[in-house]
């Protein structure tokens, strides 16, 4: 028996994760990106508040844009919310349970499935399960997930890709599914990669 399926009914949402790139967010944006995100946090894929501005102006209709960062202190997430600005925070790594209510955008708690013992709440509104080594293009054991009682909304990450997110889809019956490196060609956003994803995911 799986997992509570995600409350809601609607059709599954997409969010294009790592953008650094005025053709890859427009793409995302017309294909139907749900959520866009942007990381803050050291990475291949890192880009500046100024440059995530700059993004941001190409973000039309009902794309909703997302910071997503590593064990970041309070000041440092209100401050990207504001300069970007952003619609909603990803958290990763550590971070005080007690400091959530107190952000002022909504949260989605990053998670690091590596056994049947990892931990799946949190006070945020949404939940992203995610492998052990987020960015790295591989999936966690999706099996460490069956049973548990999850009561928030809640995003798949990790190694997806085109030919996989169906069967991701089918699986968990998300609120969303999360890809970034599942859309690149060595090591860069592919914009066919991105529109084929979206299309499959809402298909």
């Amino acid at each position: 028996m799986w997992l509570k399926r995600s409350r809601s009914c609607k059709l599954t949402k997409v969010k294009i994760c790592g953008l650094s790139t005025p053709e890859a967010v427009a793409t995302a944006v017309k294909a139907g990106a749900d959520y866009i995100g942007f990381v803050f946090a050291k990475s291949k894929r890192q880009v500046s508040l100024e440059q995530a501005h700059e993004l941001t102006k190409g973000v039309t209709g009902q794309t909703k844009i997302v910071g997503v960062f590593v064990s970041p202190s309070l000041k440092e997430l209100e401050e990207a919310i504001s300069q970007v600005p952003l619609d909603i925070v990803q958290i990763h790594g550590t971070f005080d349970e007690n400091l959530i209510p107190k952000i002022s955008v909504p949260v989605i708690r990053a998670i690091q499935i590596s056994d049947g013992d990892s931990q799946v709440k949190s006070q945020a509104g949404y939940l992203l399960f995610d492998a052990p080594i987020s960015g790295s293009g591989q999936t966690f054991d999706w099996e460490l997930l069956a049973d548990k009682q999850i009561e928030q909304d809640y995003f798949i990450a990790g190694g997806l890709a085109v030919d996989n997110v169906a069967e991701a889809k089918e699986t968990f019956h998300p609120y969303a599914l999360d890809v970034s490196s599942g859309v690149e060609t060595d090591g860069y956003k592919d914009l066919k990669k991105i529109k084929a994803f979206i299309e499959r995911v809402k298909a």
